[in-house]
């Protein structure tokens, strides 16, 4: 284990609110250490390659490049945080480091008096027929691919889902030359005409929403609202989906059911914040507006534990612009510096336009109720739907980490990032009530917040 970095200030995550909360720090004055396991800065929002990026797929990128100047000096890149415990006087984070945190032994630790949690988040995903064809992706998955290598995932791609993410996800497919047949939208974005209020505070917003709109017209792409995926068809790679219409409940409205050829779904229903590190420490939580688990923090964005911070989505999802302004409070709360109110009353009005987008889109419970129990709902153990209901009706449990534990969901390689929503929301059907932090917390709670060798862990043994 390498010798350790100290700071004033350890923050966790170069995306857009780490980065604002690092350079917010600095400019107060504390002495900052900006970690993240990527090779550069820009987190998921502003991931990109070697080459030019190109402008038409981001937005604020001129603050990403302000942001990235004043922190490159603090950068700690490669560096994939596992633990953070408390020491005498603040935190210790134990890093791997390197490019794949799986097959490395080199660590070191970063030590630090007041941490900044900015660690973002990962595609939300729900089980149906088929989706563990190849050719079935998240919508994040699709997008890094684009803009980390210039490489498109399919030539012919469906995007399908929920939320204002799906846009900049075709947009991007269609100026970098693949064909969208098909967006399905299972909600209508109609819906904001009930947030008068967080719609007119919010104009840049809907700007940037029009001009991928009008991208989509140019290339004639078929953008249907209530219309969800409830079915990937192919023999041994994906080859086409089945599209439906929802009711406004929704509900697959019967004899609604259309095909439509790709090679490539690319598939989100938001997204889920990433809480290993905050739950290690203790912070408290609650169920967000979207449905998610986030961590719960109060005007400065301090958590519930002393000497810890969150900004961006592990506070409730809300994009890029409010990230940033959120890092700003953190990094100068955590710095020990005021924080100007300006700042306070911006992150109001971002986080109710994205309060009032979540409303809008919602996640169809339906889809998840009505599965067929054949329907796998975890891919990694190959566990199907049928399993997790048992669980509750036969074995008598009643709570998501007792399923977990009686059917191994959640235990494969992604450790429940991609199935643990959609078992927790199965379980909660099953047991005839609302999902609840426990469901959640049981597939966001892990000892380590990035993989480790058995190697690394006996070395560790032996030196403790």
């Amino acid at each position: 284990m390498t010798s350790p970095a100290e700071a004033d200030v350890a923050v966790v995550g170069a995306g857009p609110a780490g980065l604002a909360a690092a350079a917010a720090a600095a400019d107060a004055g504390a002495s900052v250490v900006l970690v993240d396991g990527d090779d550069r800065a820009g987190g998921q929002y502003w991931r990109h390659g070697t080459r030019a990026p190109d402008p038409r797929l981001y937005h604020g990128w001129n603050t990403f490049a302000r942001l990235r100047q004043r922190t490159e000096s603090l950068l700690l890149s490669r560096h994939h945080v596992q633990t953070v415990v408390a020491d005498d006087d603040g935190w210790s984070l134990t890093c791997v480091v390197g490019d794949e945190p799986a097959t490395s032994s080199a660590t070191t630790v970063v030590r630090a008096r007041r941490l900044v949690v900015a660690t973002g988040a990962y595609d939300r995903q729900l089980p149906f027929a088929g989706w563990d064809l190849p050719g079935v992706m998240a919508g994040g998955g699709v997008q890094a691919l684009l803009k980390s290598h210039g490489v498109l995932a399919g030539q012919r791609v469906v995007v399908a889902g929920t939320g204002p993410f799906l846009l900049p996800v075709a947009a991007g497919l269609l100026t970098a030359g693949a064909r969208v047949p098909f967006i399905a939208e299972a909600n209508s974005p109609a819906g904001m005409a009930r947030h008068p209020r967080a719609v007119a505070s919010s104009a840049a917003k809907l700007g940037e929403g029009l001009g991928y709109v009008s991208r989509l017209i140019r290339h004639r792409t078929p953008y249907r609202r209530r219309h969800a995926v409830v079915r990937a068809l192919g023999t041994g790679r994906l080859e086409a989906v089945e599209v439906a219409r929802l009711d406004r409940q929704g509900r697959v409205r019967p004899g609604t059911t259309r095909t439509v050829a790709c090679d490539v779904l690319a598939v989100g229903w938001g997204f889920t914040p990433r809480l290993e590190l905050l739950l290690q420490v203790g912070c408290a939580t609650t169920i967000g507006a979207d449905g998610s688990l986030v961590v719960t923090v109060d005007t400065t964005q301090a958590t519930s534990v002393a000497g810890v911070w969150a900004a961006g989505e592990s506070t409730g999802v809300g994009g890029a612009e409010l990230a940033v302004v959120e890092g700003q409070i953190a990094g100068r709360s955590a710095a020990g510096a005021p924080v100007p109110r300006s700042l306070g009353t911006r992150r109001a009005s971002l986080r109710r336009f994205a309060d009032a987008l979540h409303a809008v889109h919602p996640v169809p419970r339906y889809l998840i109720d009505g599965l067929d129990d054949e329907v796998l709902a975890c891919r990694c153990e190959e566990v199907p739907v049928r399993a997790v209901r048992d669980a509750v009706r036969e074995l008598d449990a009643t709570d998501a980490r007792t399923v977990k534990l009686l059917t191994r969901t959640g235990m494969g390689w992604c450790q429940g990032r991609v199935c643990g929503f959609g078992v927790a929301s199965a379980t909660a059907h099953a047991c005839g009530r609302a999902v609840t932090e426990t469901d959640l917390g049981a597939f966001a709670e892990r000892p380590f917040a990035a993989p480790a060798t058995l190697g690394l862990l006996r070395s560790r043994g032996r030196n403790a």
